[in-house]
């Protein structure tokens, strides 16, 4: 608990959301032998995302055919794995409480949609033509799903180092 102090006497704060029943359930339930899915599952629509900006940068340095193949393979395992692993993580949300009460646990449950949106189009946009989609367009959307992974990434880190969500039975 934080104290305010007064000129009078010491007044204790107490946080509303810390009192709600469950707020202290954090124990991951879409787990196997404890480990939860949803933190194992990320890191490869993470890695394929990076994959995804390297193979056009290979492109738009080489030329090569491969290189723009490679974006359109990476781009659309790492929608699909992001898919998945989205999955998880949104079940997690909404069944265990004391990840649900957080604020932070919706901030990167935004994110993570926005990414899985820039995922998809990014995949989408190569489609039917994937040399062409490379430059300079693919390139750019490489880029803008690295700085957001990058970003929901790091909260999610947040979420599991800092508030121990999703891996202990509370804080």
């Amino acid at each position: 608990m934080m104290t305010q102090k007064t000129d009078d006497e010491t007044e204790e704060l107490i946080d509303p959301i810390a009192e709600l029943p469950g707020f202290n359930e954090t124990e991951s339930r879409i787990a196997v032998l404890g480990h939860p899915i949803h933190a194992m599952s990320v890191a490869f629509p993470v890695a394929l995302t990076f994959c995804v900006l390297g193979a056009d940068a290979f492109y738009w340095w080489t030329g090569e055919t491969f290189w723009a193949r490679a974006a359109l393979w990476a781009a659309g395992t790492g929608f699909l794995f992001g898919m998945l692993a989205g999955v998880a993580g949104t079940a997690e949300l909404l069944l265990v409480s004391g990840i649900r009460a957080r604020a932070p646990a919706w901030t990167h449950f935004i994110i993570a949609v926005t990414l899985l949106a820039l995922l998809g189009a990014n995949w989408g946009y190569r489609l039917y033509g994937y040399e062409q989609a490379v430059l300079p367009y693919g390139i750019l959307l490489s880029g803008l799903c690295v700085l957001v992974v990058g970003f929901t990434g790091w909260h999610g880190g947040k979420l599991v180092f800092d508030y121990r969500l999703g891996t202990s039975k509370g804080i």
